[in-house]
């Protein structure tokens, strides 16, 4: 997966301009912070809208760790919002972008439908704008690596799963997003040879995670003394990644973008790639 090979061009962080969606997110935040901590001139520009959909001061606490580094800006604000996207382009030009924003949890969204459509369809088409308006600028996006989930492969039997697979039958609203995500990409690789590369993140867990996965529900209900709910009766199993693990292979996967090759027909063949990053 981090091989350098023939189809994959070589990016040296040091020194770029990193712009980062999600960035007060769990793993928005850790990759902002490993990149700042670990890589020479590295300028992180972060994006958050900082909603509620959990505790927002955990939010506020890693934000707050973030801003300890003068190479970290922060801007607040939604990504369905086209003009704060425009203008952080303008301002920052950054050279690669790490899309990690997005209205998570499949559950919530079928109670709050639109806040997938806005902020997973609607900011990601921002985002792709935005890459776009660069690519014949003095400025244009090297790589845009993006936030899939292993939720696309859905009703998907074969175990393990493999980015070969075909996954057109999502079983959330959420699924359906991620996969439009990838779709659009691909789309847009195509049309305007934007280097791009999608991660199927597994549940990713760690310090300081989000408070609504099972994980953290198993430990605070063990600690009260009630009982834990199995769903299918226990018949359930679940990849989980640590989130250093995560950061480590989005760092590697931004150093590697597709390489921009020109096809038979004269027309770019798609700089797109979809990874799994997950345990087993």
């Amino acid at each position: 997966m981090y091989m350098n090979d023939g189809n994959k061009t070589k990016i040296n962080l040091r020194n770029k301009s990193v712009f980062i969606t999600g960035v007060a997110g769990f793993i928005g935040s850790n990759l902002a912070k490993r990149l700042l901590s670990t890589v020479e001139g590295v300028k992180v520009v972060g994006l958050d809208n900082m909603n509620h959909y959990y505790d927002v001061r955990l939010k506020e606490a890693r934000l707050n760790e973030l801003e300890q580094f003068d190479n970290f800006s922060f801007v607040k604000g939604n990504l369905a919002d086209k003009a704060v996207i425009e203008s952080i382009f303008e301002q920052y030009k950054p050279e690669i972008v790490v899309n990690l924003g997005a209205q998570a949890g499949v559950r919530y969204s079928i109670t709050n439908p639109d806040a997938y459509v806005e902020a997973n369809l609607i900011g990601f088409y921002n985002i792709l704008e935005a890459c776009r308006a660069t690519m014949n600028t003095e400025h244009p996006v090297q790589h845009l690596v993006y936030a899939s989930s292993s939720s696309v492969y859905g009703s998907n039997k074969k175990i393990p799963y493999s980015t070969d697979d075909k996954v057109d039958n999502p079983v959330s609203l959420y699924a359906a997003t991620k996969k439009s995500n990838e779709l659009f990409a691909h789309a847009y690789s195509k049309l305007y040879n934007i280097p791009s590369t999608g991660l199927r993140f597994f549940t990713v867990y760690g310090e300081a995670g989000r408070p609504d996965m099972a994980y953290f529900g198993f430990t605070n209900k063990l600690l009260k003394g009630q009982n834990i709910e199995i769903f299918n009766y226990g018949n359930c199993k679940r990849d989980f990644t640590y989130v250093a693990d995560i950061v480590t292979g989005v760092k590697h996967v931004m150093q590697n973008a597709p390489k921009k090759v020109t096809g038979e027909d004269g027309l770019p063949v798609p700089p797109y790639r979809v990874y799994n990053i997950g345990n087993n």
